[in-house]
């Protein structure tokens, strides 16, 4: 399926069905998107359908600000966990690569991963997003399913596959932005509309190294085997 599940919301999606060892990962339970400034009265109707209890939101008090949730009336909770320290802009200035910026979410805020992964077994069904659902939202759902023991290829390829889901128009008007800002970039355009599975398998790998797995990165950073097997629990069938 390559349309969104809520109208008005970019890469909107479920989780649900990727293979994890001898199960599979629940649908109606966790999703993950953009954001969710142009939901239209539409994809209000859709939140609604969906049942979403909960919703953690990765962008930084700035994005909060300039471009807010439409939510109306929907019952929901609303939890705020910024995972970029400094502005995004920063990000292009310095000219990082994917793999830089995925290890500095994972070093910089770790405990906002954490508290991301304990937002996910609060309540559900749960949506995580950040602005475009890509960078932010690809971290934390990967290293989420990872640790519920979503087998690696398909957590990667859950991942990758934002790319041919982010809008074309948005995309091109990205590119044309980068290029008259960043002409000299190397980094900029696959930073800001490319999700290769290169990125995801070079992040998982270096918990893997680091921790042990991105079940121990969590467990490192405070989560308990109690949680942790709550979370296979929650997510896996």
């Amino acid at each position: 399926m390559t349309g969104s599940l809520v109208s008005g919301a970019s890469n909107f999606r479920d989780v649900g069905g990727l293979p994890a060892g001898d199960g599979t990962t629940r649908s109606g339970v966790l999703f993950r998107s953009g954001n969710l400034v142009q939901v239209d009265d539409t994809g209000i109707a859709d939140l609604r359908a969906l049942g979403i209890r909960r919703i953690i939101d990765l962008r930084d008090e700035a994005e909060l600000a300039n471009d807010p949730s439409r939510l109306d009336d929907l019952p929901v909770e609303v939890q705020h966990e910024p995972l970029f320290l400094g502005s995004v802009a920063s990000f292009f200035e310095r000219d990082v690569s994917l793999e830089e910026l995925y290890s500095s979410i994972v070093d910089d805020s770790a405990d906002r991963v954490v508290a991301v992964v304990r937002g996910i077994l609060t309540a559900q069904p749960v949506l995580v997003h950040c602005t475009v659902g890509k960078d932010r939202t690809g971290v934390t759902i990967g290293v989420a399913l990872a640790a519920a023991g979503v087998d690696r290829e398909a957590v990667i390829a859950d991942y990758a596959r934002t790319e041919q889901l982010l809008p074309v128009a948005r995309t091109e008007r990205v590119r044309a932005a980068i290029r008259a800002l960043h002409p000299d970039n190397v980094h900029a355009d696959e930073l800001a509309t490319r999700s290769p599975a290169r990125a995801m398998r070079a992040l998982l790998d270096r918990l893997d190294r680091e921790f042990g797995s991105p079940t121990g990165y969590l467990r490192a950073h405070g989560m308990t085997d109690a949680e942790l097997e709550r979370l296979r629990e929650v997510l896996v069938a």
